[in-house]
């Protein structure tokens, strides 16, 4: 629900001090604040940020339902195991809401983030077995699935299609009383690891809450950055970006640094703060406390590894830790840049040069870069293909470090949104997702011609998802990972009409000449899928997007000769290619250049593509052969007696000026 106008602060000033320094501004909200603040409300309401009332008592609802069956079953498994009637009937047990629901944030159709909390004697096993049981007798429970040996280890449901996660958490208590504060760090003494992570989220959130001059001011300005961030790709934890909780810190930060300020100052502030924040030092919302529980905790003067994190947001519950230790350098580099932007448009509203709508514009990411990385990972069924994507997804951001490394490539930067991909035939049954990451190469000074080898970048990536997939047993034949270099005129071929603007009908008919496997780009909403899943509203792409050219001049004009000529390299099969942990970049370069001119050891060509950007910035794509090589796999799970086929990928530029 939308704030009313009671519920916005009119700018009390608050004696309290909040955060580890002083306010940067007491100044009262006036009543242009509070007209801009309205303004941005109304601004939100088309994007469906904002539940309605009966859903929110939907929610409610159901979550008064399951408390009740909690305490139900409670009950049961103390008699089971011969507890005291008084004891049973005092024992208590309780389901503590946590994430962007518990914050008041959630948005239309969001799912739930639970824990329940349990007295002693109830086991974890108790939780995965009786309690899973007595879910699935419930009508309105679907799709119960439970993840027991996941980092936090979880139950997944929908009940009366609300989605709901719940976690578990077995407290040293005989009871567990109504009042209960998960904040009290007293409660992690004698907890086993996985409780004290599955507490983790709730006292974080609650932390937060109680660490914010005024919530509600503090709710529209986290759900308007939320909304903003999701717009401009820059919301996605796995993928090296921010996640919901590490945006909350930043908005409750802003909110101590200008208490009385409204919300419509505060967006202002948030990108002001951080655009010009002095990065890697670290965001706190408050002084870390050390409880000796002798739990790890981030503090870069104990832990090595913790100096090397480039944009640290810190939780203030303990045990503390770094909520951002996925972001890259190119990740930084690009929200650093998203700040800056929205800096200058929130200059603009609050000078009454624009609206708040055009904070929420999505820039056209495809129109940013001429050189893309265009990644693909495919499986012969959905239920495969939904591990298969999970795995390849969180290993993302090694395959941006491995670019970032690379001397001649300036930023990676990889779209949070995937897309359903292409499949290799109409007869083939084939599920498959694409991400894509646009590249920014460093500009020629000292040559004319320089070479880019993004083989091994790739490579090493695609050997890393193989060997955990294999190692945890989740591999099966025809998983797929494919990497393609792509132009940005080529991108239309791959990416749906949604996201690309239409373009000519011989453009399309191109692409049908791709390659023997004739890809079909029809897009099967059945057998696709998106992960993260992008909201219908993310999706969409002002035409009026100016176009960005990348640094070694404008877009490239259109090539008769290269119309006919696939544009987009061709995948072969092989075992995987396994590096040898521990051997020097250099040295591996050096070994597959001799393995690949040996003339007897290999298993048969494949196709690389060799993109040469002529003086009259043509970019020409030729096809070679390449000799895919066998490489020693003893260092690595024995495979199935069967050959598995694995998509090799070779990507090499030669860039002139």
């Amino acid at each position: 629900m939308p704030p009313t106008a009671n519920q916005v602060s009119l700018g009390r000033e608050t004696p309290k001090h909040y955060g580890i320094t002083s306010p940067i501004s007491l100044v009262q909200a006036k009543e242009a604040d509070l007209v801009l603040t309205h303004r941005l409300t109304e601004a939100l309401k088309p994007y469906g940020v904002f539940e309605e009332e009966l859903e929110l008592q939907r929610r409610i609802h159901v979550l008064g339902k399951l408390n009740t069956l909690v305490k139900e079953w409670i009950r049961d498994v103390s008699e089971t195991k011969n507890l005291p009637a008084s004891v049973i009937e005092s024992v208590g047990g309780k389901i503590f809401t946590f994430g962007s629901y518990r914050l008041g944030v959630h948005t239309k159709g969001a799912d739930i983030d639970a824990l329940f909390v349990a007295p002693r004697h109830v086991e974890r096993t108790d939780f995965f077995s009786s309690f899973l049981d007595k879910l699935k007798e419930q009508e309105e429970v679907k799709d119960l699935r439970a993840v027991e040996e996941a980092f936090v280890p979880v139950i997944k449901l929908s009940f009366d299609s609300i989605e709901i996660d719940i976690l578990f958490a077995r407290l040293a208590l005989q009871t567990i009383p109504k009042n209960l504060d998960l904040r009290d760090d007293g409660l992690l003494k004698n907890l086993d690891i996985r409780c004290i992570r599955s507490l983790n989220g709730c006292r974080v959130t609650d932390e937060i809450l109680h660490l914010v001059p005024n919530i509600e001011n503090f709710r529209l300005t986290l759900r308007t950055i939320k909304l903003w961030a999701k717009r401009h790709n820059i919301y996605s934890n796995i993928l090296g970006f921010l996640g919901g909780v590490s945006w909350a810190m930043l908005v409750a930060r802003t909110c101590q640094l200008y208490p009385n300020a409204v919300a419509s100052t505060l967006v202002h502030k948030f990108f002001l703060v951080f655009s010009k924040w002095e990065w890697p030092n670290p965001v706190l919302l408050k002084q870390p406390e050390d409880c000796n529980l002798n739990l790890p905790v981030w503090d870069p003067r104990v832990t090595p590894s913790d100096r090397y994190h480039l944009m640290p947001i810190i939780t203030p519950a303990y045990p503390q830790q770094n909520s951002t230790y996925n972001v890259s350098v190119s990740t930084r580099a690009v929200m650093v840049d998203e700040f800056k932007q929205g800096l200058s448009i929130t200059d603009e509203i609050l000078q009454n040069k624009a609206e708040w709508s055009k904070l929420f514009e999505a820039p056209n990411f495809f129109q940013k870069y001429k050189h893309y990385i265009v990644l693909l990972a495919s499986a012969p069924t959905e239920k495969q293909h939904l591990e298969w994507v999970g795995l390849v997804e969180s290993k993302i951001r090694i395959l941006v470090g491995n670019l970032e490394k690379n001397e001649f490539i300036t930023l990676a930067h990889v779209n949070p949104q995937s897309f359903p991909g292409p499949r290799e035939s109409r007869e083939k049954e084939e599920v498959s997702t694409m991400w894509v990451i646009g590249v920014i190469f460093k500009k020629m000074e000292t040559s004319e011609n320089l070479n880019v080898d993004l083989t091994i970048d790739i490579q090493s990536f695609t050997d890393t998802v193989y060997r955990q997939a294999i190692s945890s047993k989740m591999f099966e034949a025809d998983m797929k990972i494919q990497a393609m270099h792509v132009k940005k005129r080529q991108l239309h071929q791959l990416l749906p009409s949604l996201v690309m603007p239409k373009r000519r009908k011989h453009s399309t008919e191109g692409l049908r000449q791709m390659n023997d496997s004739s890809l079909d780009l029809s897009l099967d909403s059945d057998n696709s899928m998106s992960v993260p899943s992008p909201t219908a509203l993310s999706a969409a792409v002002p035409t009026s997007t100016p176009v960005k050219s990348g640094p070694l001049g404008p877009p490239p004009s259109p090539i008769a000769a290269a119309a006919s000529q696939p544009e987009i390299q061709a995948s072969t099969m092989s075992p995987p290619a396994v590096k040898r942990p521990g051997s020097p970049m250099q040295e591996e370069r050096k070994r597959l250049k001799s393995d690949s001119e040996a003339t007897g050891n290999f298993l048969h060509f494949g196709l690389f593509i060799l993109c040469i950007l002529q003086p009259n910035n043509n970019l020409i794509i030729s096809l070679s052969p390449q000799r895919m090589v066998s490489t020693d796999l003893s260092d690595v799970p024995l495979l199935p007696a069967n050959p598995i086929p694995v998509v090799k990928n070779s990507i090499k530029l030669r860039l002139s000026r």
